[in-house]
């Protein structure tokens, strides 16, 4: 009889995970807190790394269809004018994908379509874990299962973490983020690349994730936000004109604001029958757009350990091994990088500008190597 995983959390990587763990041949049963597998949230850019995984998984084409190549990653003064730029290229042609850049929910219906919506329990919001001989599951409907193998794939304040894992903890990064996602018509020049524009103690990004949808964020640093209600406007008034036009074209109802907040790195992902995924175990500050990658990654690995012949789980101590000192620098980078975005002093911003303009090739190279390369 086949093993049954048990998935907390039917995001991107709890999705994708039980996708991978399908196609392996094992039974999985995902358990996902909301009503329903609705498209929530804003966009997001399934990196090359990533989308190798969904290439191995067969459903590369449908992510391309649903999204927009992007080939080029900028970074930019407030006036758009080049600090850095990553041409993708060389990375499309060694690996066979592109990034794409596409609506968070739709990423998510295409997953949750390829499982099976009635392979998903909705509704499902996990309270308690007691851990006898096998791990006994409450949720807030008062419904319990057992579980013999489980997987936490529930997020940055992941339950399973929190009651079978130490005691970990939440760093803010002191930055409001607002997310956004609007229909304009963007210069040509804009439509396969992703820009990221730093000014003093702010930035603004924005990418075209269909034909008609622009997908955009911006950042301040909280000390200079002092009401949730803020003007967008006039808070980026300095910046160029076809940034101020997305912010314009962009309805109230269309923007999510939140906090910037990671997981300050732990050691242990994982003991005897469970482990953690995702933001669970790795949660990043989104600053080199990996959050959702990393946690794609995670699922890739486990699947091929199992490609290897390991039991499901004897898994997780090899996962771990695998896919910790990546992930921790991914979050380590991330950090260092939306510090120096959100310097406020003027001549701060004139060096840091100056040394990203004269930041080598190499340099970005090698950090995109480690990025794009699967283990």
């Amino acid at each position: 009889m086949k093993e049954t995983v048990n998935i907390i959390g039917a995001g991107i990587g709890g999705l994708t995970t039980a996708l991978t763990l399908e196609q392996k041949g094992l039974n999985v049963e995902l358990f996902e807190s909301s009503a329903e597998i609705k498209p929530i949230g804003a966009g997001i850019i399934i990196a090359n790394n990533a989308m190798q995984v969904f290439q191995k998984l067969g459903i590369e084409d449908k992510i391309e269809k649903a999204g927009n190549k992007i080939s080029y990653m900028k970074i930019t003064d407030t006036q758009l004018n080049n600090l850095s730029v990553v041409d993708l290229s060389a990375y499309e042609n060694k690996y066979g994908v592109h990034n794409i850049a596409i609506h968070r929910g739709e990423l998510q219906k295409i997953l949750a379509n390829e499982i099976g919506l009635e392979n998903i329990n909705l509704s499902k919001r996990l309270l308690k874990i007691e851990k006898e001989e096998l791990f006994k599951l409450t949720f807030d409907d008062n419904t319990t299962i057992e579980s013999k193998l489980l997987i936490g794939a529930d997020g940055i304040k992941s339950v399973v973490r929190s009651q079978l894992f130490e005691e970990s903890t939440l760093r803010n990064a002191n930055q409001k983020c607002w997310r956004g996602i609007c229909e304009i018509e963007l210069p040509e020049k804009y439509h396969n690349e992703l820009n990221e524009v730093w000014g003093r103690g702010k930035r603004f990004g924005f990418v075209k994730i269909s034909d008609k949808k622009i997908y955009w964020y911006a950042l301040a640093n909280s000390k200079n936000v002092k009401y949730d209600e803020v003007n967008l406007l006039e808070m980026f008034g300095e910046f160029h004109n076809d940034i101020l036009n997305v912010i314009s074209a962009t309805t109230k109802e269309q923007i999510i604001l939140s906090d910037i907040i990671d997981l300050k790195p732990i050691n242990t992902w994982q003991k005897k029958n469970v482990c953690l995924i995702g933001d669970a175990a790795h949660a990043t500050t989104p600053n080199l757009g990996q959050g959702a990658c990393q946690a794609i990654e995670d699922a890739y690995i486990l699947g091929k350990l199992l490609d290897d012949g390991i039991a499901i789980e004897d898994t997780f101590v090899q996962y771990e091994r695998l896919r910790k000192n990546k992930a921790h620098a991914i979050v380590n980078t991330s950090w260092t990088v939306g510090k120096m975005a959100h310097i406020e002093s003027n001549i701060g911003v004139r060096i840091r500008n100056m040394i990203m303009k004269n930041l080598s090739k190499s340099a970005n190279k090698k950090q995109m190597d480690m990025i794009f390369k699967l283990n």
